[in-house]
């Protein structure tokens, strides 16, 4: 399949060099167009003028841009030039209403759409080990493996469209409190006077660790928060949780914490840092350290 890439962000750039090392990557469009033309340039391989130039080369598209109104800015773009059979794999993370709406503005042109959220930060994304959470018919599952066997490591439909998702959301949900927890806890491990590194070395192996705590801890050690995944972008999922749950009649503590959190580090001009910034609040509960 001749595939194209839309959005060239911190993860999107990376999933496009994977699809061209597969040899599916036909060409690439960014909102910013010096990203894809330097991309394009480095790859020998098209640079779009707008979505619709990609969508009438490729077979494919490949979608990973910031929020929901992207995503159907972007389909709507690809709409003059969408033929039946074309495949669109939405790797955004956005709401399953969203993902939902978007197929149904593509079935107009008898175009088909799975939305596909990843996780796996921006080192999955370079090396191919994303987690990737599809919704979307099985015959569109399948006819999409090449494409998502290029970029992640594991990859699971949990339904029709719209439930990856919901997939996604949880896993959202997930991160909201490993990322607090370990704030706190490297909090009291420095209040406590123990060698930080040592606490990440050590406790990385044992019954408490997570991703997060391997990959992001470390940036706590080192009080540098470089993006990995921004505190505005997680703070754009967290509200699609608190939007999902309060829709079922329910509300999420960890959520609601965490997006004060979030609140705080914004006001503060930290919005553009890794969300393991939190750090910078949370050790502000053992002042004396």
């Amino acid at each position: 399949m001749n595939v194209g890439f839309l959005g060239l962000g911190a993860m999107g750039a990376h999933m496009a060099r994977n699809l061209h090392r597969a040899g599916l990557l036909a060409g690439v469009w960014n909102r910013s167009a010096d990203k894809a033309i330097t991309l394009a340039r480095e790859l020998d391989v098209h640079a779009a003028t707008d979505p619709a130039d990609l969508a009438e080369r490729c077979e494919a598209l490949v979608l990973c841009v910031s929020a929901d109104a992207d995503v159907l800015q972007v389909i709507d773009q690809i709409l003059p030039a969408a033929h039946p059979g074309l495949l669109v794999i939405d790797c955004s993370t956005v709401s399953g209403g969203t993902a939902k709406e978007a197929a149904a503005r593509l079935a107009t042109k008898g175009a088909r759409f799975i939305d596909a959220p990843v996780t796996g930060g921006v080192e999955g994304a370079r090396d191919a080990k994303l987690a990737i959470l599809v919704g979307g018919s099985e015959d569109d599952f399948a006819r999409a493996q090449p494409i998502l066997g290029a970029m992640g490591a594991t990859i699971t439909r949990f339904g029709d469209v719209g439930a990856g998702q919901a997939a996604k959301a949880t896993n959202q949900i997930l991160c909201a409190g490993y990322i607090r927890a370990i704030g706190e806890a490297m909090s009291f491990a420095r209040s406590q006077g123990l060698p930080l590194a040592q606490v990440v070395e050590t406790l990385g192996k044992g019954a408490g660790s997570s991703w997060y705590f391997v990959n992001r801890a470390p940036n706590m050690v080192r009080g540098t928060f470089p993006a990995g995944f921004r505190v505005t972008l997680h703070a754009k999922d967290l509200r699609i949780c608190r939007d999902m749950a309060e829709a079922a009649g329910a509300e999420l503590p960890v959520v609601e914490m965490l997006l004060k959190d979030y609140a705080q580090l914004v006001e503060e001009g930290h919005g553009d840092e890794d969300i393991s910034s939190v750090f910078r609040l949370t050790e502000r509960l053992f002042p004396s350290a």
